[in-house]
């Protein structure tokens, strides 16, 4: 009997020992990673779904936003591509080129003016009752004389566009549902926009759109940098870097996290024989805001040369380098005020540089004369414009109303185009191309001019 008590006590001393030791063992491979606790894993998953609920709210309140693509961690980036990728857009846009030659005496002869098409990409981010929305880059929508959209490597159809903002290389444009096959809508995505402030470096990313303009691809990566500024591109944005290719033709199209989250909108690749993996892509915090303007602005439609606005003003454009050399702003710079202009007695003044038209941004003379395209004679737009007061540079914005264009301001034109054919190519003022909206843009033979007005001019 005394064996037997014995025998029993050890069994349970032995049980107990050797379940605290499993026990230890557990809560140490636990706290190590070694073994996850399903109950925490669980959590964390919970945690992080309701934040990405609460930064992708749709921020268009009259266009339909609602994603309607799965918000998961997918665990295989097939069905992660396939989930996004009707989200994705190709474009065409054909662009209206302006080519200067020469004779064989080295004048300058008439301008040749021909159209080609260029390729880029959108991302689809609305929809209304009778309109899909996309989001692009400015540069792939600029000096368009058509555009047209393909879903999906599917089928075609055209576009127009609603706003841009140059500032920002970014472009909101429409497509119409009425003409497109019910099978295609029930097949087209809205994409699930994410929030760009929260990326990480080192996270996986893919990058997707019709790269070389044969079509939709995907390429994969990760975020190799935030926050990069690269003059070459002219974006005032702080870029997301990714080493996922982006191609020619890319402009436009997605960059895409784990999630399906739209967190970028590609925008450039640097180049050359000694780099290797450096796309950029726009945070698509950056572009909510045009999202929510643009998207409700009413469709471009060409109006009748005739029927345009004018300004009536002699301009030039600042650019960086002259901005940065003068301390101005970048924008275009009024050097006159024509004396039939229609802007003549209202708030806009000589010396003033403008830097948005219409709740448009601008930077050159052609991006304001691509604008005055689509207004009309006796439209009421607004400009805003930066002003030198007190030795630094305001902000001020106003209404103006805009004219047809005059007599007067189109023989001038004319007869200055005629006096530019006929100089020799290495003077700089003919080597620009004139503008055709009612006003000269007069650009200085050489910046010589404007140091010689420093002080005159109040700079």
């Amino acid at each position: 009997m005394k064996k037997v008590l014995t025998v029993i006590i050890s069994a349970i001393g032995f049980g107990l020992i050797a379940g605290l030791v499993f026990v230890g063992i557990l809560v140490f491979a636990t706290k190590t990673g070694i073994v996850k606790d399903n109950a925490i894993v669980n959590s964390i998953e919970s945690v992080e779904s309701n934040n990405t609920q609460e930064t992708t709210a749709p921020v268009v309140k009259e266009v339909r936003q609602n994603s309607n693509v799965a918000n998961s961690n997918f665990e295989d980036i097939t069905d992660l591509i396939e989930e996004v990728m009707p989200t994705v857009v190709s474009i065409t846009n054909m662009q209206k080129f302006t080519q200067n030659g020469y004779s064989m005496f080295g004048f300058r002869v008439q301008p040749q003016e021909y159209e080609a098409p260029a390729s880029g990409s959108g991302v689809i981010v609305g929809m209304t009752d009778d309109q899909i929305i996309i989001l692009t880059n400015n540069h792939v929508v600029q000096q368009s004389t058509s555009l047209s959209v393909t879903f999906n490597d599917t089928k075609t159809f055209d576009a127009s566009i609603k706003g841009t903002d140059s500032s920002k290389d970014l472009a909101i444009i429409s497509v119409s549902k009425k003409d497109i096959d019910p099978e295609i809508l029930n097949n087209i995505k809205i994409s699930n926009i994410g929030n760009s402030d929260n990326i990480r470096i080192g996270e996986h990313v893919v990058a997707i759109g019709n790269a070389l303009g044969i079509g939709q691809s995907v390429t994969y990566g990760i975020i190799s940098a935030k926050d990069r500024e690269i003059d070459e591109i002219g974006n005032s944005s702080k870029l997301i870097q990714t080493d996922a290719a982006i191609n020619p033709g890319n402009s436009g199209g997605a960059l895409i996290n784990t999630r399906g989250e739209l967190i970028g909108i590609n925008v450039a690749k640097s180049s050359g024989n000694a780099i290797e993996g450096m796309g950029y892509a726009i945070p698509i915090n950056v572009a909510k805001e045009v999202i929510e303007t643009m998207s409700k602005r009413k469709d471009r439609e060409s109006i009748p040369e005739e029927e345009q606005g004018q300004l009536g003003i002699t301009a030039r454009n600042i650019d960086s380098q002259t901005a940065e050399s003068l301390g101005m702003p970048e924008g275009i710079y009024v050097f006159k005020i024509n004396d039939d202009s229609p802007v003549k007695n209202s708030d806009l003044k000589e010396k003033d540089i403008i830097i948005s038209f219409d709740d448009q941004s601008v930077k050159t003379v052609s991006e304001l004369q691509e604008l005055l395209r689509y207004t009309r004679a006796g439209q009421e737009v607004s400009i805003k414009v930066k002003r030198l007061d007190g030795g630094e540079y305001v902000e001020k914005e106003f209404k103006v109303t805009l004219a047809k264009k005059s007599i007067n301001a189109k023989q001038q034109q004319n007869g200055r185009q005629q006096q530019n054919n006929n100089q020799q190519p290495n003077n700089q003022q003919g080597n620009e191309q004139q503008p055709s909206d009612g006003y000269y843009y007069d650009p200085f033979n050489d910046m010589d001019e404007i140091f010689r007005n420093f002080g005159k001019w109040g700079w």
